[in-house]
């Protein structure tokens, strides 16, 4: 791989993790601390929405953010030609 695609390819990758830390913040930060008064009005299986975030909502988030980072990842090697 020359540089130009090296460059590229990093440069698709950090836009990736840029991406998917805003879904990851927001939903951790913002769903479980800033806007939870609000989402406290909303009930989720008998529990606020506000508190579901902040206690078990971020964390699966986050396992499906890594799935998806995967699955981009591993389209991305493909893509580059420096799968496994």
């Amino acid at each position: 791989m020359n540089d130009d695609q090296r460059k590229k390819y990093w440069h698709t990758n950090l836009k990736y993790l840029g991406f998917l830390l805003v879904i990851w913040f927001m939903c951790s930060y913002g769903a479980g601390i800033i806007w939870a008064d609000q989402l406290n009005e909303i009930r989720w299986g008998g529990f606020k929405l506000g508190f579901w975030f902040a206690q078990q909502g971020s964390i699966y988030v986050f396992v499906l953010l890594i799935y998806v980072y995967v699955r981009l990842m591993n389209h991305l090697d493909k893509k580059f030609d420096v799968h496994d």
